[in-house]
């Protein structure tokens, strides 16, 4: 090294630097891969991401080599300043060449590298591979040896260190989900996290309220089951006998079509046309229920508690609206119990649940209790209230309005005056 020129001895210290720049952003780029599109580029036959994947496969190897090199680069420019600054300025320049390749170092081949690979490692590691490959051919023994070496030193710690997974559990899909706003428009974005919390959610959160279904009661004559079946809104409706937890059977109005025209229609073949009830359990979440729908080939639920009485009816419809949304657009036919007014306040009926209120409106009312906005305002004053009487809810002033006996029958919400606890939201974060 010695007898080269001053300006070689540059020359060939600019080309380390630059090297290991090289081997800097190649390790953070490889390392900041994200492994389920390297996985899709590399089905897609993109060449750089087969050969990252490829090298990725034996991670341990791969920082074996960049370390190798990086390592080898860096001591090697350090002998060359040396010889530099002992030509140029004696024996007193080794301390400054010393400081002065320091700091290029830090910011020319580590700082700026890493910090652009971060930013963009598909840029980077793609076309470093197709250099790291035959590199790692080259350098095989070397980097064997030292993982070796490295393999024995770690030995004793083996045991206490986890295996690491790529698995992402619900929670991680979840976010990954939210935060893919670049890539996923946001109506996908908001079926796929639909999908993950038909986990979390069951029947009761979705189901129609026993004292809301509407089915045809056998012990009503034939004109009034005929009027019911002709203003139906449904094309499914239970049957029972003089109470709903006597439901007999679940009739498609489809199928009673052709004795109506014949002027055949009666209690006997409204019963004929009936199939049987298929009852669900109550907490039941809407993926185990969905897929129970698929299995049996239903399309209507009816939920019943742990004593076999009815609490409500789900239908396969209710379960896809939690996942695709809402299949009207207008806020009056999404939920029948909201009512918005001019002054910016809603009416909301004492039977609306918490979750479509939320889900409608996009507030952020408590939904781990009662289901119910009358169960909300029951449990928060512990008492039947007045009419009237006032109360937050989660910051959100309500007034009852209206009330029928032992329950609350409206509600009026005023959203634009919302109570913001600072204590509240710090204590929840």
């Amino acid at each position: 090294m010695t007898h080269l020129s001053s300006p070689a001895l540059l020359g060939i210290l600019v080309l380390l630097i630059v090297l290991s720049a090289f081997f800097s952003s190649s390790e953070t780029g490889m390392m900041a891969l994200n492994r389920y599109r390297l996985r899709h580029l590399a089905r897609e036959h993109h060449r750089g991401a087969v050969k990252a994947m490829r090298l990725l496969e034996a991670p341990e190897r791969l920082i074996g080599l960049i370390l190798l090199g990086n390592n080898f680069v860096n001591i090697l420019a350090s002998s060359v300043a040396t010889v530099l600054a002992l030509r140029v300025f004696g024996e007193a320049g080794i301390a400054f060449a010393a400081g002065l390749l320091t700091v290029v170092i830090l910011i020319f081949a580590e700082v700026a590298p890493k910090t652009l690979a971060a930013w963009r490692p598909e840029s980077i590691a793609f076309p470093a591979a197709h250099v790291l490959a035959p590199l790692l051919r080259l350098a095989y023994p070397i980097v064997w040896v030292i993982n070796g070496i490295t393999n024995a030193l770690l030995l004793p710690f083996r045991s206490r260190m986890a295996a690491s997974s790529e698995r992402l559990g619900a929670d991680e899909l979840r976010t990954v989900f939210q935060e893919s706003a670049l890539e996923v428009s946001d109506r996908d974005r908001q079926m796929l996290v639909g999908v993950l919390d038909l986990e979390q959610a069951t029947v009761d959160d979705i189901m129609v309220p026993r004292n809301e279904i509407n089915g045809l009661d056998l012990e009503d004559d034939v004109h009034e089951l005929l009027e019911s079946l002709l203003t139906s809104q449904h094309t499914q409706l239970p049957v029972y006998r003089g109470d709903v937890n006597e439901i007999e059977g679940v009739v498609h109005v489809r199928r009673l079509l052709e004795p109506i025209k014949r002027d055949a229609f009666s209690v006997e073949t409204l019963l004929a046309c009936a199939k049987e009830p298929y009852f669900t359990p109550s907490g039941t979440p809407l993926s185990r229920q969905l897929r129970a729908f698929q299995q049996h080939q239903e399309r209507i639920g009816i939920v019943v508690d742990e004593y076999g009485d009815v609490e409500g009816l789900v239908t396969l419809e209710d379960i896809l609206e939690e996942v695709v949304g809402e299949f009207t657009t207008d806020p009056a036919d999404i939920s029948p119990d909201i009512h918005p007014q001019e002054d910016g306040t809603y009416l909301i009926d004492g039977s609306a649940t918490i979750r479509d209120i939320n889900r409608t409106l996009g507030w952020v009312l408590p939904e781990l209790g009662p289901k119910t906005l009358n169960g909300l305002v029951l449990e928060q004053l512990e008492a039947i209230p007045e009419p009237g009487t006032s109360l937050l809810l989660n910051g959100y002033p309500v007034e009852v309005v209206q009330t029928t006996g032992h329950a609350v029958k409206t509600a009026r919400v005023n959203p634009k005056r919302r109570y913001r606890d600072p204590l509240a939201a710090r204590r929840q974060a």
